[in-house]
């Protein structure tokens, strides 16, 4: 079993290596070797590391993507299965109906989704499509993003493609340290339902809405295809990977940043602030009154 100096050294390596600003990478190594040189993490348990450690990365680096996480399923070690964790990510979405938790028809023909999780375009495309088709024929979208906690990049396209009449339009870049390379999102051409165009869709957010299901909100904000209703989000926009450095802990490294083709910027340590701030809890009925008076 390695010692927590060890697993750190070794979160640090993966840190170094990938963190898409490598200038502040040093920026982190420097502060938290500081505290382990202060015996900062000593006798600590598994879990107890990982706060502490996600604490001081925060703390030099405020990135919410950066953490050490503590999982109780024993991860693989060998590099050959090293993947980004997408394989783990993969897995849970198929046991979460790939991020579709909900989808209704509310009075007054009122279409509503609950996401969970953003799917990839390609393992999710069936999904998102059944529960688009399920709303096509009403008169309003209300996309509850409150508990989405985050998702694949590619999907969050998918999502936003529906919104739009075409594949013309380009969502959104991003920058890859590790291949110094940058992919453009572009709306997809061919759906598997039919696309939501000339009605309104209102998107509820919360202070828990995070990375992918902020991906979606922000695009359609700032392309004017969206109402936000609710709370800012929680502000994680660069993709990530997880990498095992030890067979219970992971280290989370943002590897890439997003670049908005309307704002030029993202969500990152700002959140999506909401056209209508209210709390949480508020959002939905502050939404149908929108969309339907009366409601």
């Amino acid at each position: 079993m390695p010692t927590n100096e060890e697993i750190i050294e070794r979160a640090l390596h993966r840190i170094n290596a990938g963190y898409v600003f490598p200038d502040k990478a040093v920026v982190i190594e420097a502060g938290i070797r500081s505290r382990l040189a202060a015996g900062a993490y000593e006798g600590l348990d598994g879990p107890a590391l990982c706060e502490a450690v996600t604490a001081h990365l925060q703390e030099v680096c405020p990135d919410k993507h950066m953490r050490l996480l503590w999982t109780d399923e024993p991860q693989s070690l060998d590099p050959v299965d090293e993947d980004g964790g997408q394989a783990a990510f993969s897995a849970l979405l198929r046991t979460e109906n790939q991020g579709i938790r909900r989808v209704e028809r509310l009075e007054g023909n009122i279409g509503f989704i609950e996401l969970r999780l953003i799917a990839g375009a390609i393992e999710g495309a069936s999904a998102i499509g059944a529960a688009m088709q399920l709303v096509a024929h009403s008169s309003a979208l209300v996309l509850d993003l409150r508990g989405c906690r985050g998702g694949q990049p590619e999907g969050a396209a998918m999502w936003c493609s529906y919104f739009f009449p075409d594949d013309q339009v380009h969502l959104n870049d991003i920058y890859d340290r590790v291949s110094d390379s940058t992919r453009q999102y572009w709306t997809t051409s061919h759906l598997p339902a039919p696309r939501y165009l000339d009605r309104p869709v209102h998107i509820l957010t919360s202070g828990d809405t995070f990375s992918g299901g902020e991906d979606v909100a922000y695009t359609l904000q700032a392309r004017g295809r969206a109402v936000v209703v609710g709370e800012t989000t929680r502000g994680g926009a660069h993709p990530t990977a997880r990498h095992a450095v030890d067979e219970h802990i992971l280290v989370t490294v943002p590897t890439a940043r997003t670049i908005n083709t309307v704002t030029g910027g993202n969500w990152e340590g700002v959140g999506v602030v909401p056209d209508v701030p209210v709390p949480a809890q508020q959002a939905l009925e502050t939404a149908l009154k929108a969309v339907q008076p009366g409601v």
